[in-house]
């Protein structure tokens, strides 16, 4: 089946402080990282035509930051369905690129969650703002989002018999990625991680319990940060100023209690086989998967339903360095350091496209040798509830 390449990634920036203080604002770090990106792609402000932002920073989405950048946008989408909504974004250029609704589109996101002090993972689950029937029904009962998380985790020992060792190992992967990625370095420093080093399964499960049975080394950091991508047409592509990373597949879906019972599932088992399909590979020629690792659980989930190993298999899947970058074995995982060990803002997904474009280039602090394919995978809301998950398929030229 002849791959589809209408659209490619041309252009990438992550902002690189992951604590910016007062001072800085949402706003500000993506038109910073809008900037740098059409700089690493070679256009120019003029050039861009679509504009994909969640408006979920400041109140300000597409309109907001077409007004902000002074475009003239012949496309505007603000799909917002938490940390996958950028694959989400990814998907819906490519369909809009191919349609002939626009050539360059623009991806920013840009937060100031840890210089704010949100509470994201503690407090309710369903955060702040007016009520709805989410916040009366669960809201009341006291469940957090990490406990929410902690419960599909619990679920998943309990129905597979996966032990804290093997969950600890993605935590392990991770932070090995990150201490070869001098941003991801100086995060941890500037968060004032205990410990800025390479860690071992006896680490993680010393770390305290913060949700069990999730320890503090299986969840995400809370830092601010950002990003830009730029999604371009064909034609385009060809005159940018790095190879253009193709886009050759896609895959959308929502879960919630009422379309799937069982909490270990993700809706990556519906997205996933859908991106496969529509890229025309299987999971087994993946190189890299940068997978949504707001917790180990999620991870974890992403791989089996995703198609890498069998349901209640990821245990030992993940196991004796099989997801380090080099791993004779694929794929390799989160080669930036994640959510766990890089930033996590609160919203993730922007820079699972922005690493998997590194590697594809030949650009990544852990480099995975000759590298070919990539898939982006984000989720975003609660597991073990309400979530979308969105995956994207990314090619080499």
């Amino acid at each position: 089946m002849p791959q589809d390449r209408t659209a490619a990634i041309v252009g990438v920036y992550e902002y690189p402080l992951r604590v910016v203080g007062p001072q800085i604002s949402a706003l500000q770090i993506k038109a910073a990282s809008a900037a740098k990106a059409l700089e690493d792609a070679g256009f120019t402000w003029k050039d861009v035509d679509a504009v994909y932002d969640t408006g979920a920073e400041q109140g300000i989405g597409g309109l907001g930051i077409s007004e902000y950048f002074g475009f003239k946008p012949s496309v505007i989408d603000n799909t917002s369905v938490g940390g996958s909504s950028f694959e989400f974004h990814a998907n819906h250029a490519r369909q809009m690129i191919a349609a002939g609704k626009c050539n360059l589109a623009l991806i920013t996101y840009g937060s100031t969650s840890h210089s704010d002090r949100r509470a994201i993972g503690t407090a309710g689950a369903t955060g702040g703002g007016p009520p709805n029937f989410f916040k009366n029904m669960e809201d009341p009962w006291g469940l957090t989002l990490i406990g929410n998380y902690a419960m599909v985790k619990m679920r998943h020992r309990f129905q597979y018999g996966t032990t804290d060792e093997q969950f600890a190992a993605i935590s392990v992967a991770t932070r090995r990625h990150a201490m070869r990625n001098p941003e991801a370095v100086k995060a941890m420093t500037d968060l004032e991680f205990v410990g800025v080093n390479e860690i071992n399964i006896e680490d993680v499960l010393d770390s305290r319990t913060v949700a069990y049975p999730l320890h503090l080394l299986e969840c995400c950091m809370v830092s601010d940060g950002g990003g830009a991508v730029l999604i371009a047409s064909a034609e385009m592509a060809r005159n940018a100023k790095k190879k253009p990373v193709w886009i050759i597949g896609s895959g959308e879906a929502t879960k919630y209690r009422e379309n799937g019972g069982d909490i270990t599932v993700s809706a990556g088992a519906q997205s996933g086989p859908v991106a496969f399909q529509d890229a025309g590979v299987s999971p087994s020629e993946i190189d890299i998967l940068m997978a949504y690792d707001s917790f180990t659980i999620t991870v974890l989930t992403m791989i089996e339903d995703l198609g890498f190993c069998a349901k209640g298999e990821g245990g030992a899947f993940v196991s004796d360095g099989r997801l380090d970058f080099d791993n004779p074995l694929k794929p390799a995982i989160n080669t930036d350091g994640g959510g766990l060990s890089s930033n996590h803002p609160g919203a993730r997904g922007i820079f699972l496209l922005m690493e998997a474009t590194r590697q594809l280039r030949g650009e990544s602090t852990s480099q995975v040798a000759n590298a070919k394919l990539a898939v982006a995978v984000g989720n975003g809301g609660q597991l073990g509830s309400r979530h979308a998950t969105g995956a994207t398929i990314l090619a080499a030229d």
